[in-house]
């Protein structure tokens, strides 16, 4: 049973999440209807899964149905203020989030990850600290993979380790994980929550409804996330740089007063990696895992595609891309351990301040600025760092080598927003830049 009627249930949107869960919802002989902004474009999804469609856009349409749904799901990215969400609202229709129905539907374990930056990289580090461990878990949630998809997978998973975002979040009553990290905050989604405390709002209901038996995983004296953690009922462990339950001390990371592993066994060992590590470390702990199999994963964690990778070398330069940074904190804690970078930056600012990436100009030899808010970001590091605007990507791998040349500098694509002005997402922009930078080689290698 569960506090909420899903007799009749309206989603919005038919993007991969809105599909997993009418999928999940219609297996399982509930009626749903689906709203959609572009309903042209989803038909035949509509038609394969066999729920009646309605255009999210037409007020007459969302009023002629809301009326009858007993539960509202939203798809994770519908805004607040999307006039279905303000409809079905003022109709009282109860809302849940996708992560709900994962709790409605399945009784197994969840590990939950939450965080600005990071999430996905502890995501797949305690995921694969787990199977390690020789439990069947998957990383599901803000992936590829929803949580109410994973949940029927016949591969038959023992445990769930939840990339929830500020968006999936929002919208819970019922996800209750066992153990729930909160990885940092930093301003990011203000247009989408409106304010930063709204922001954060969202993020603390991932220890919403733990109980004393559970564990609440928090950066230790974090000045934006202590005031949330007063009101955790579950069990609170921290880490962090050089305090905490799980902290790297010197040259070692240690968790609960024991030795893990040699940070110089790390292959990734800047500031963010390590704070990756022993968050990762910490929640892999509370699940039973040994510290034999934590030092097993991060002393073999070569890293994410799009995260900080290291796409090339030649003519004496490093080439990195870390696409997902989408946030002037993910840029700023990718410049960490850094001494002479060139800077691909820019794109589609999501509303946040960009002048504190000021803070890096001492670790850059150049900027070069891309998409939107490519003169912004010229401006900012005016007068710090010789800083030009590129009009493709091609141009500035060019531009950022010709930059790093005389100093052997790295070139690293770290931007700071979105990428939405010249892609449809990190993805493509990553691969763009390391397209980009094969060419170039290839180009360098026939002179």
């Amino acid at each position: 049973m569960t506090a909420f009627d899903l007799s009749k249930v309206a989603v919005g949107g038919l993007g991969v999440t809105g599909k997993a869960i009418t999928a999940a919802l219609t297996a399982r002989g509930h009626e749903v209807i689906v709203f959609d902004d572009k309903p042209d474009a989803v038909a035949a999804i509509a038609e394969q899964l066999e729920v009646d469609l309605l255009d999210s856009t037409s007020d007459t349409q969302i009023r002629d149905a809301i009326g009858e749904a007993t539960s509202f799901i939203p798809s994770p990215g519908m805004p607040p203020d999307h006039q279905l969400n303000l409809l079905a609202d003022r109709a009282g229709i109860p809302l849940l989030s996708e992560l709900d129905l994962g709790a409605c539907f399945d009784a197994r374990p969840l590990v939950a990850v939450t965080g600005t930056n990071g999430k996905t990289t502890v995501t797949e580090l305690t995921t694969r600290m787990l199977n390690r461990s020789g439990s069947k878990a998957a990383a599901v949630g803000n992936t590829e993979v929803p949580l109410v998809s994973a949940i029927d997978d016949p591969a038959d998973y023992e445990i769930f380790v939840v990339e929830a975002s500020s968006f999936s979040l929002e919208r819970t009553q019922l996800f209750h994980p066992t153990s729930a990290a909160w990885l940092n905050l930093a301003p990011d989604h203000l247009d989408w929550h409106g304010s930063l405390d709204a922001y954060a709002s969202s993020k603390s209901k991932i220890w919403a409804n733990q109980q004393e038996n559970d564990f609440a995983i928090a950066p230790h004296a974090d000045e934006a996330i202590d005031p949330w953690v007063a009101g955790v009922n579950a069990q609170l462990i921290t880490f962090g740089l050089d305090a905490g339950d799980v902290h790297c001390a010197g040259s070692d990371l240690i968790a609960h007063g024991e030795r893990v592993l040699a940070i110089a066994d790390m292959p990734l060992a800047r500031p963010h990696d390590q704070l990756n590590a022993c968050a990762a470390a910490a929640l892999a702990f509370t699940m039973g895992v040994s510290s034999h199999f934590i030092s097993e994963v991060l002393s073999s964690f070569q890293g994410l595609e799009h995260r900080m990778e290291q796409v090339a070398e030649f003519a004496g330069i490093r080439f990195f891309n870390d696409s997902k940074a989408t946030t002037p904190h993910a840029t700023i804690a990718a410049l960490n351990g850094f001494d002479n970078a060139v800077l691909i930056i820019g794109g589609r600012n999501k509303g946040l301040d960009l002048s504190n990436l000021m803070e890096v100009a001492p670790a850059l030899e150049g900027v070069v600025a891309i998409g939107e808010s490519s003169s912004t970001l010229v401006e900012i590091f005016e007068g710090l760092v010789p800083s030009v605007v590129a009009k493709s990507m091609k141009e500035a791998v060019i531009v950022a080598a010709e930059l790093a040349e005389p100093s052997g500098s790295d070139v690293v694509l770290s931007p700071a927003c979105a990428s939405f002005d010249w892609y449809s997402s990190y993805i493509e922009r990553g691969t763009d830049f390391k397209k980009a930078v094969h060419e170039l080689r290839a180009e360098k290698e026939l002179l």
